[in-house]
């Protein structure tokens, strides 16, 4: 099998060193404009290219598409021509989308969108608890960090997060909001209050606080900002009897327990994965499980926990909480 992998930023270089774990007989080929970043991947062992008309002839079966999110309309538009199978990082924007699930079902070629918390064992935990408890419930969650020290190794005005309309804020929404729509039920209302805290050279709000109202009577907030020097990733999720707490990495999931009056921690992994250089909340373990799951996809052998079609929804809540018409 060969997979290409297209953008070798850090997003790429994460996918090609899972993939090489994962499976170490396929054969990986990065495609990227960059001549460093392509010397960078030639070092670990993989052909590149500079274009995926370039690398057509390599006769690829699959593609990872981890560029930035305004450019993955045209790339997978080129990809689904080819009939390559393709997982494709958060769009955030809907450009496209209409056109590409229309391809890849005339072509019958995957079409496989990436939801990173929906593979996460805290996130499979709590929307188990939540499912079984069968009550009203709410929730609080606040999620943080603060702009340019996501990549600290490049200035965060030529990344996708520092700009308008793809900005951090919105980042934390798209990587949060499939799995809180997934746990809670589709969104019958929302508000939300926003606003500039910061210095930033960036033309869009750093800090977002939400009220979500779901059509079970669910309701939830959010703070969402890029703002925080520390990063931070806190959830509470309480009802009458149940009482959850999550501080966004596997050693901090509690469950109160009533009866001793103590929380009790949840162990949801036998061992995880962590990078050097990123904040403790992310877990290589869950990338691992979604290309497996876009691997077994392929194969016929699972469904996609995420879809376009699911994404179409997430992106309209989106763009109401940032008044987006």
């Amino acid at each position: 099998m060969k997979a290409l992998v297209i953008g070798l930023g850090s997003m790429g270089k994460r996918r090609i060193r899972l993939m090489k774990g994962i499976d170490p007989s396929v054969e990986i080929i990065g495609v990227d404009t960059n001549p460093e970043r392509r010397a960078q991947v030639e070092k670990m062992g993989c052909k590149t290219y500079r274009s995926i008309d370039d690398a057509r002839c390599e006769k690829p079966d699959l593609a990872f598409v981890s560029t930035s999110p305004t450019s993955h309309y045209a790339i997978i538009k080129s990809l689904l021509g080819y009939k390559i199978n393709t997982f494709t990082e958060l769009n955030l924007v809907s450009d496209g989308y209409e056109e590409l699930m229309s391809m890849a079902k005339e072509s019958g070629t995957v079409l496989f969108l990436s939801s990173t918390m929906l593979y996460r064992g805290e996130i499979r935990y709590i929307m188990e608890q939540v499912e079984s408890f069968k009550k009203p419930v709410s929730y609080i969650y606040h999620i943080g960090q603060y702009l340019p020290d996501w990549h600290p190794w490049e200035d965060y005005r030529n990344f996708f997060i520092g700009w308008k309309r793809t900005n951090g804020c919105r980042e934390i929404m798209g990587i949060e909001l499939p799995w809180l729509i997934e746990t809670f039920g589709k969104v019958k209302s929302v508000h939300s209050v926003s606003q500039r805290m910061t210095e930033l050279d960036i033309d869009f709000d750093d800090k977002y606080f939400i009220t979500l109202t779901h059509e079970d009577g669910t309701q939830g907030v959010l703070a969402v900002d890029v703002v925080c020097p520390k990063a931070v990733r806190y959830l509470e999720v309480f009802g009458e009897n149940l009482h959850l707490f999550w501080e966004g990495n596997p050693k901090a999931l509690y469950k109160f327990n009533h009866d001793t009056g103590e929380k009790e921690f949840i162990n949801t992994y036998e061992t995880f994965e962590h990078m050097d250089g990123y904040s403790d909340n992310i877990v290589e373990n869950a990338y691992v499980d979604e290309m497996k799951n876009f691997l077994e996809v392929v194969n016929g052998r699972e469904q996609p926990k995420y879809s376009y079609e699911k994404d179409l929804y997430t992106i309209s809540v989106m763009d109401k909480i940032e008044g987006i018409e």
